[in-house]
């Protein structure tokens, strides 16, 4: 089972040579014109060409032999429980098997399959708590999990996310799976939420579980959570003009999920294309779930999205790094000085038609992938679940 990765015990620094491909994460400009990257105890240090940069002292040295580099791949929507383990399908060690998959950082949206599950306010605010501490204690794989999002009842009062906040809780977890489902109460506590600085996230299209219920465009639009979840369903998606409407009714984060509605998922990347919103689409996939848990959940949306969206796959990886970074208001997903170290290193897939890592992307083929890095460190190497990469990266001092 995979538990707390270890942490560099003292001053490190990564050097990635030899990239053959160096993916920013960021919209307005994909690719970058480098072939090193430079990282000093966890953190960007320098972008650049060999000649340079300083790479000196560098206490471990990657050779990219020719690989693409693209930020750690995030998960925005996620449902975890303790530790490395899901009740929802009993299984064990699925948060490691994503980070095989290139996700370096994952958002919960709730912890809502705990066996369990408080309701009462002050339960729901104790567990909360705990799983916030939990989880930034406890790095399974050396996988940044954020989680301790509350299922909002209706009992609450602003006092509660006062605490909440005071006390570290910064997510709250799909409003409308709890007690809570009409417009005007959600948009109380989300004001509430927000005031305190806690990110929140709705529920959206038809009931997943039992006890989950239907939340249709007009309760999306009235509560003005930060992130319209799953606008393509959990499974069940909304019609398409309801879709249209929260688009066009709203400018929060438009959340893409792999458990959703495949045909719905391409009809807002049109919609939002067309609005020029492009960077309010991010990625998940919302899972552990009934249908299990996917740990190329996120690459196959990039692949989803760019082989039948028609999106160029550069900017398909940016919906699942940078986009949802800066809509999260994280330090890592992109590849700028000063951010985190966290990388996923992939190429073509052997055999791919494509030429390359990015028209094979296109053509709906996943990558494979060679290593994973998180906070500077080496975690994975070849990934025992995506199809063998044509290349691939190699530790070449340390």
């Amino acid at each position: 089972m995979a538990h707390d990765a270890p942490q560099a015990t003292g001053p490190s620094k990564l050097v990635i040579r030899n990239i053959g491909l160096l993916l920013s994460g960021a919209l307005e400009k994909p690719i970058l014109d480098a072939d090193t990257i430079v990282a000093e105890n966890g953190k960007i240090t320098a972008i650049g060409r060999l000649k340079d940069v300083d790479t000196e002292g560098a206490t471990t040295i990657v050779d990219a032999n020719g690989t693409t580099v693209a930020p750690g791949l995030i998960d925005s929507h996620v449902h975890p429980v303790a530790g490395d383990w899901t009740p929802r399908q009993n299984q064990i060690n699925w948060i490691d098997s994503y980070l095989h998959g290139g996700v370096t950082t994952m958002i919960s949206a709730g912890e809502v399959h705990m066996p369990g599950r408080p309701r009462d306010v002050v339960g729901l605010k104790a567990m909360a708590i705990f799983a916030q501490r939990a989880f930034w204690t406890l790095r399974p794989g050396g996988v940044k999990v954020h989680a301790g999002a509350p299922v909002i009842e209706c009992e609450m009062v602003e006092d509660d996310f006062k605490e909440m906040a005071a006390a570290g809780v910064k997510l709250l977890g799909e409003v409308g799976l709890g007690g809570v489902k009409d417009g005007p109460t959600a948009r109380k506590m989300v004001g509430w939420a927000r005031k305190y600085g806690i990110q929140s996230t709705i529920h959206t299209g038809g009931p997943s579980i039992p006890g989950s219920g239907l939340i249709d465009k007009d309760v999306v639009l009235e509560a003005d959570t930060d992130v319209v979840g799953h606008i393509n369903g959990g499974h069940t998606a909304l019609p398409d003009d309801q879709i249209r409407c929260i688009c066009e009714g709203c400018k929060r984060g438009l959340e893409l999920v792999h458990n959703g509605n495949e045909r719905s998922a391409l009809f807002t990347l049109r919609t939002a294309r067309e609005m020029g919103d492009l960077h309010r689409v991010i990625l998940g996939t919302d899972a552990p779930a009934g249908s299990g848990v996917q740990p190329l959940g996120i690459l196959r949306m990039v692949s989803l999205l760019s082989s039948l969206g028609e999106l160029p796959a550069e900017l398909a990886f940016c919906l699942a790094t940078g986009n949802t970074a800066r809509m999260r208001e994280l330090d890592c997903g992109l590849i700028e000085v000063g951010r985190s170290a966290d990388f996923v290193l992939m190429d073509k897939a052997q055999h791919s038609p494509g030429k390359n890592i990015l028209e094979s992307v296109q053509l709906g083929d996943l990558p494979g992938i060679g290593m994973t890095i998180i906070d500077g460190i080496v975690r994975t190497q070849r990934s025992r679940n995506t199809p063998p990469a044509g290349k691939v990266p190699e530790v070449v001092a340390k």
